[in-house]
């Protein structure tokens, strides 16, 4: 094995660590916000998180003398990630509000098969022809979760969607922030993005008192938030695109678990057929991806 795809296989491994974390993450805030939106407007869930993400993420940057940097922020790179990261994360949360769990979860892991595909298309990554039938499985097997003429496929699938489509931008933009900015400084900007978003969504929604228990539970999905939103960062900072994107997969299968658990939401046969061509071109893709590090045709 070269030198190089070593360091590949690596690079792969951390991120692939880092993504599969990043998702449990977000899917535990996903369900905590679901269940808070129950009796709070979504921005005024975004704006408490965020207040409370912003101070968890301001003692970290403290702490690892990233605050020195804060200048940085100004970075166009940062700004732009950060703009359509808030967009993303109001959108999908309006979205949240008035789907099943897993069929938001399942709509939003479009997104690593369109990071995927831009790999290929954008960033001339390798591809052969097994890895665009993987990809083009991927895409099958979202639709066999959305079922658009199902049910559970309404005007807010679309939203949901619009969502997908600013993270996915969010993430390929990841790639051009300089490798000296600290994760946490990225992690910084986006919570302030979304801070303000929300700051802005406040007068159309209103605001209602909150008992200890519902700022208990932001408080809690806040933590999840800043976690899920370092380790996402540095996932897309390590390996391979299209090698590190399909483990995204995992938040469905935890989102499908949750939906079960607390709403007793259960997928349909087609949905579970979905399910399995997702994970199954994420593992081939991580699999692919490994092989051709091994004989250094990355």
């Amino acid at each position: 094995m070269s030198a190089h795809a070593g360091s590949l296989r690596a690079a792969n491994r951390r991120g692939i660590t880092y993504v599969c974390a990043a998702m449990v993450f977000f899917v535990l805030n996903d369900a905590l916000m679901k269940h808070i939106g129950q009796g709070l407007a979504v921005a005024q869930m975004m704006f408490v998180r965020g207040l409370m993400t912003l101070a968890i993420l301001l003692a970290v940057a403290r702490a690892t003398g990233a605050t020195t940097r804060l200048p940085r922020l100004r970075d166009r790179p940062l700004v732009v990630r950060a703009l359509l990261d808030a967009i993303g994360t109001l959108l999908y949360l309006l979205a949240l509000m008035r789907l099943p769990l897993a069929n938001a979860t399942a709509i939003n892991l479009s997104m690593p098969l369109m990071m995927a595909l831009a790999a290929v298309l954008l960033l001339h990554e390798q591809a052969g022809l097994s890895r665009w039938l993987a990809i083009l499985a991927g895409f099958v097997g979202v639709l066999l979760v959305i079922q658009p003429q199902a049910q559970g496929f309404n005007a807010w699938a679309l939203v949901c969607l619009a969502a997908t489509l600013a993270q996915a931008g969010r993430e390929l933009w990841t790639r051009r922030i300089d490798p000296g900015v600290p994760s946490i400084l990225v992690t910084l900007g986006s919570a302030v993005a979304v801070l303000a978003v929300a700051a802005l969504m406040l007068p159309l929604q209103g605001w209602q008192p909150m008992r200890l228990a519902q700022v208990l539970q932001l408080a809690m999905a806040a933590a999840l938030l800043a976690a899920g939103y370092f380790c996402v960062v540095n996932s897309m900072r390590h390996g391979e695109m299209s090698a590190v994107a399909p483990f995204r997969y995992l938040g469905l299968l935890v989102a499908v678990l949750l939906g079960w658990l607390v709403w007793r939401e259960v997928p349909n046969p087609l949905a579970w057929a979905g399910i399995a061509l997702m994970v199954g071109s994420g593992l081939f893709l991580m699999l692919e991806g490994r092989l051709r590090a091994v004989l250094g045709r990355a």
